[in-house]
């Protein structure tokens, strides 16, 4: 009973080790939260950092679309998950994104992590088992706004969606503002808030002085190690 007991405890410690070398791993490049409503342009703006910065872009959507088109044997538990209208863990989904970040730690310049956390538990988490968050950007936009750009890209879509109507989407809307609002108060020091409803490169301006202020911060560290 004790010789099982001491095998546990030596498995968790182990794992907890190949967990703390990930993360010393991946701290040791930028590794950036995007925060922000649907319709609030993060992804104009993730694909800007990308071309000035060459950062890896992972959207925890994106990784769990990609694993269901894969059909291996997590992307077929997956799907049936979301078909059946149940929600992915968040362990699954923290999975995901573990696993990306490791695949490309060797040659990515920073990480722009979208859409993720989305409420405040999942950002302990993500620290927790990946690597701690360098800065979370939140990109302000009023929910008139974020509803007009929604409803005018529905618009325009080839599909349209039953739950792209008014009242469907200030739910989602209102759900996101709850959620988030518990975040950036757990994350205040670490988060900087920017007026989304300006011209887009003027929110990049923005955008670029945070960043660069991060990649100072991380040169210094590296050169006192």
């Amino acid at each position: 009973m004790c010789h099982q007991m001491a095998m546990k405890k030596e498995a968790q410690e182990k794992l907890k080790a190949e967990e703390l070398r990930k993360a010393q791993a991946a701290s040791e490049i930028p590794i950036i939260w995007i925060l922000g409503g649907p319709g609030c342009g993060k992804g104009t703006q993730c694909a800007k950092i990308v071309e000035k910065y060459g950062f890896t872009h992972l959207s925890s959507g994106d990784l769990l679309r990609n694993e269901v088109a894969s059909g291996s044997d997590k992307g077929r538990q997956l799907q049936a998950v979301m078909s059946s209208g149940g929600l992915v863990s968040n362990d699954e989904v923290l999975s995901l994104l573990n696993d990306a970040i490791s695949r490309a730690k060797g040659s990515s310049k920073g990480f722009l992590i979208d859409g993720y956390p989305r409420e405040k538990n999942q950002g302990v988490a993500f620290e927790e088992r990946i690597a701690p968050a360098d800065l979370a950007l939140y990109f302000d936009c009023s929910e008139d706004t974020m509803l007009k750009r929604i409803m005018a890209r529905a618009a325009a879509a080839a599909v349209k969606r039953a739950d792209d109507n008014e009242q469907t989407i200030r739910a989602r809307l209102q759900t996101f503002k709850l959620n988030t609002s518990a975040i950036l108060e757990l994350y205040a020091d670490k988060t900087l808030t920017i007026n989304a409803e300006r011209d887009v490169d003027d929110i990049f301006q923005e955008v670029v002085q945070a960043i660069e202020c991060v990649l100072k911060k991380k040169a210094k560290a590296a050169a006192q190690c």
